[in-house]
């Protein structure tokens, strides 16, 4: 029984070191990831800058909407003032 674990332990430590080998490959794989990180990185601060933008349009337009509205009302102030005025 203990030549068994011996002989997995050794047989796992050979292909542990056989695996660390080749770093090249590892490091390509590295530099690939840091390259798309910073890839993605770039469109998130893009979307980050077009989310703000947006952002201020809608309150442009909110406030517009609001100014619409009050202008709206003071007109059917003017028109209920006038309609209740008139005297046949």
């Amino acid at each position: 029984m203990n030549k068994k674990v011996l002989m997995i332990a050794g047989v796992a430590m050979t292909a542990l070191l056989g695996g660390c080998a080749n770093t090249t490959a590892l490091e390509e794989s590295v530099a690939n990831l840091g390259n798309k990180v910073d890839q993605l990185s770039a469109e998130v601060s893009s979307l980050k800058s077009d989310h703000a933008k947006m952002s201020a349009d809608i309150n442009d337009a909110t406030a517009a909407a609001l100014v619409g509205v009050a202008e709206a009302e003071r007109a059917n102030a003017r028109i209920d003032n006038i309609a209740t005025s008139y005297k046949k």
